[in-house]
């Protein structure tokens, strides 16, 4: 599959390995979605299939190299590819909360075995922001006194909460929001049956992120907003709608819906908005700031997804003209 967003930070990388100039550490910041973590991958595969830089000039980074060890990173048996992640809790499917410092310390004492193939060890943390305090800090010195020949990628939803010490130790790659003509004509490529409207407004809901655009694709979006505006339209007088919507969203195993609404809703206030007399505008943008309270609120608190459901379907409501509403 095609990925988009990452042609800064893969200049800025493929440069540094040609000049010879890797930094040890590299920090990739973005929301997520954006596809850091393939990137990381990306750029795994290209250092164990490839010499240890100063070239002058660097191919592609999803250029093969050395083919028998391109066989092993698609195998997934490179030796000299190691990550850090949380791990299913209690043997189950569910991941635990955090990275532990007991992962730390195993993946610290593989640090000092020798290289068995390569010019390059590499480090994938997804993500540095799951590491427990305990763990980052073991992190923190392994950052501080690197081992030769070895790179991390540290990949990051937040860095704003990291440790100021583990950031100063790394080189930052920001992975911003893709353009959304770019990732409107992504999106038909890889999904040519879907209406263009429908496109549009899963890029409006995706915010930029290639991963969330992917997932609202997915999910039906265009069903769900017949649903919402059919709200917006009404004003749905005797809460059949609401209700439907709230049953839809409720309880653990709908979260999922409950996202997708979340995500779709901004953007759907937005599109009203703007086909609006400028008159009428103040009432949709009000709206607007009301579902964001109300998220904010859930999120905070219990997060009841049926009560998050039904009070978004207030907010829809009270836009509807108020011939329809009564």
């Amino acid at each position: 599959m095609a990925l988009i967003g990452h042609q800064t930070p893969e200049d800025a990388f493929l440069e540094a390995w040609a000049a010879g100039r890797l930094h040890h550490a590299w920090l990739l910041a973005g929301p997520q979605g954006m596809g850091k973590a393939a990137f990381a991958a990306r750029a795994a595969r290209f250092l164990v299939t490839h010499g240890p830089g100063g070239i002058g000039e660097a191919p592609p980074l999803d250029d093969p190299g050395d083919a028998a060890a391109d066989r092993l990173v698609e195998a997934g048996n490179h030796p000299e590819i190691l990550h850090l992640a949380r791990q299913a809790k209690d043997k189950g499917k569910e991941p635990a909360r955090n990275i532990t410092i007991e992962q730390v310390r195993e993946l610290k004492g593989r640090l000092h075995f020798s290289l068995s193939l390569g010019a390059w060890r590499v480090i994938i943390v997804d993500a540095i922001d799951d590491l427990e305090p305990s763990a980052a800090n073991a992190l923190l010195k392994t950052l501080e006194e690197p081992p030769a020949q070895t790179i991390f990628f540290l990949v990051s939803h937040s860095p704003g909460r990291l440790l100021p010490t583990i950031r100063s130790r790394c080189r930052t790659l920001r992975f911003q929001p893709v353009e959304h003509d770019v990732m409107t004509a992504w999106l038909h490529e890889l999904r040519p049956m879907t209406e263009m409207a429908e496109l549009r407004a899963t890029v409006a809901a995706a915010g930029g992120v290639p991963g969330k655009a992917l997932a609202l694709i997915d999910s039906d979006v265009g069903a769900m907003e017949k649903k919402l505006l059919a709200i917006a339209a009404s004003g749905d007088p005797d809460n059949r709608l609401r209700e439907a919507l709230a049953r839809e969203v409720g309880g653990a195993s709908n979260r999922p819906r409950l996202e997708l609404v979340i995500d779709i809703v901004p953007g759907l206030l937005a599109r009203l908005a703007r086909e609006r007399p400028v008159a009428e505008v103040a009432p949709v943008l009000a709206q607007w700031d009301r579902v964001q309270r109300t998220v904010r609120d859930a999120i905070r608190g219990s997060y009841d997804g049926a009560m998050v459901g039904f009070e978004i379907g207030n907010c829809l409501a009270e836009l509807a003209p108020k011939a329809a509403a009564r």
